[in-house]
């Protein structure tokens, strides 16, 4: 890990390059080509630079849960606008700069290494296939946000920068999807081979499920997505992956049997130590006097724990359904003043305790195998098939300890069962608000009555773009709706 952080920081000294136009990317070939790309031993260093985005990225809930119904305010609120659905293009619009900076990295470096000789042609497939797996998650998580976005596909390598106006989200999703199948034919095997902090077979595999299932609902692709999905699953399914036994060490056991990829965290590490956990773990002076202070996730001091947010009561909700469900102990603890209940903590990423403190260090999830799972669910409900729906949402039940699934199986019922299951097990994983977008798509739920910030709102469901972004290039549109 040592040497993924040097990497990083070189990654970061290219950035002096840094960002002004349109995309927010000027190019970094005067500075890159100076000291990369000479030696075939260049290139490994740099991907591995180019993940620090995707750590990043994944670092953020603004996106990808607070605009859910997931979390509500506890003793220290740290909310942004978004959980509000107060936004526009001026407050909570979207500066797209991380993304392209990490887009316009994988463009040099597919550009420069093609033509490069390396002494093992292996070793530059992978570096190949993980630079596509890159791009493709920056551009698929863009488009999930923004929905249409430009598409930059070039190597800048001048000062001409050009303008590009915004690609409709349709197409956007066709070049994740080529970018996608070029990594899948490049991968040298079907193994981790370098972890699970890096994309690898299985992992851009679980990708291509993933956003096949956003393409299938969102896009209107129907079926041949959800078939799609399928197969991609059916590829992740060879990796010799399992379920944990204990729920709770999904989260807190580095690289376990379930993992697929992830993003690392240490408290030695440099670079950042914590997690956005960090955010939900109560401090010690905000529960004083708790009758079960021990069983709280709390840290001694508001450096390590910010006391921001609770679990809501329409999560807690899911879960009242079965109380004998084993998750909800390595998800939420009730603070007891007495025999009052108090704040509802989250203890999904509960840290490490220290000698000295808790502190938010662990690795935080991109995806793990129940994931898969409820994507298999999620597709075959889509296509009809309710018995093979049921047999990958059980695999997730059974594990949770609430048994096989048995109400009604018409599509409709087993669609918002799935979805309340992916509410369940992934709780504050970063994941509830696409989930939303995407079965509101599909119809199993009004979203603007399903989120409570968002009854009695017309807010789009996609992101504006900040004003900084279209001063800077005409060819811009607002995102609908702004």
């Amino acid at each position: 890990m040592k040497r993924l952080y040097i990497c990083i920081a070189a990654l970061s000294s290219l950035m002096v390059a840094g960002c002004s136009d349109l995309l927010d990317v000027k190019p970094q070939s005067s500075i890159t080509e100076q000291v990369y790309f000479h030696n075939e031993g260049d290139f490994s260093p740099y991907v591995t630079g180019i993940y620090s985005y995707v750590r990043t990225l994944n670092d953020n809930i603004v996106y990808g849960t607070e605009r859910s119904e997931e979390l509500i305010p506890a003793a220290n609120a740290r909310f942004t606008t978004a959980w509000n659905h107060v936004i526009n293009p001026t407050t909570g619009a979207v500066d797209y700069a991380n993304w392209y900076q990490a887009i316009g990295h994988c463009n040099l470096l597919l550009d420069k290494i093609e033509s490069f000789p390396f002494s093992n042609e292996a070793t530059k497939n992978r570096l190949k296939a993980e630079t596509y797996s890159l791009r493709a998650y920056f551009f698929f998580h863009l488009t999930r946000i923004i929905g249409d976005a430009p598409l930059m596909l070039q190597s800048i390598t001048s000062s001409d920068v050009p303008l590009l106006a915004r690609s409709s989200s349709k197409d956007v999703m066709k070049q994740v999807f080529a970018d996608l199948d070029k990594a899948i034919a490049l991968f040298p095997d079907q193994s981790f081979a370098n972890g699970k902090y890096r994309f690898s077979y299985p992992a851009v595999q679980a990708l291509k499920a993933e956003a096949k299932l956003w393409n299938a609902k969102v896009l209107g692709g129907g079926a041949p997505d959800f078939n799609d999905a399928i197969t991609a699953v059916a590829e992740v399914e060879k990796a010799g992956l399992t379920l944990q036994a204990n729920f709770g060490n999904v989260t807190t056991v580095r690289a376990n049997s379930e993992i697929i990829l992830s993003t690392y965290y240490n408290r030695d590490e440099s670079g950042g130590n914590s997690n956005y956990a960090l955010n939900a773990l109560p401090f010690l002076s905000g529960v004083t006097g708790a009758s079960n202070l021990a069983e709280l996730p709390y840290c001694l001091t508001t450096s390590n724990g910010q006391g921001a947010y609770q679990i809501s009561v329409p999560s807690r909700a899911l879960f009242n359904v079965n109380p004998a469900d084993k998750r909800i102990a390595s998800t939420f603890v009730i603070e007891l003043q007495g025999t009052t209940p108090k704040v509802a903590w989250i203890d999904k990423y509960p840290g490490t305790k220290y000698t000295d403190d808790r502190v938010s260090d662990n690795d935080i999830i991109v995806f793990r195998l129940a994931d898969i799972y409820l994507m298999a669910a999620e597709a075959y409900a889509g296509i009809n098939n309710s018995a093979k729906a049921i047999e990958y949402l059980d695999k997730v039940r059974l594990r949770a300890g609430t048994g096989a699934y048995v109400g009604v199986a018409d599509k409709s019922t087993l669609e918002m069962e799935i979805l309340n299951e992916r509410g369940r097990e992934f709780f504050f994983e970063n994941k509830r608000w696409y989930d939303l977008v995407r079965f509101h798509s599909a119809g199993t739920i009004n979203v603007y009555n399903y989120v409570p910030n968002l009854k009695g709102k017309t807010t789009p469901l996609f992101w504006p773009v900040a004003a900084k972004v279209m001063a800077t290039n005409p060819l811009i549109e607002q995102t609908k709706g702004y």
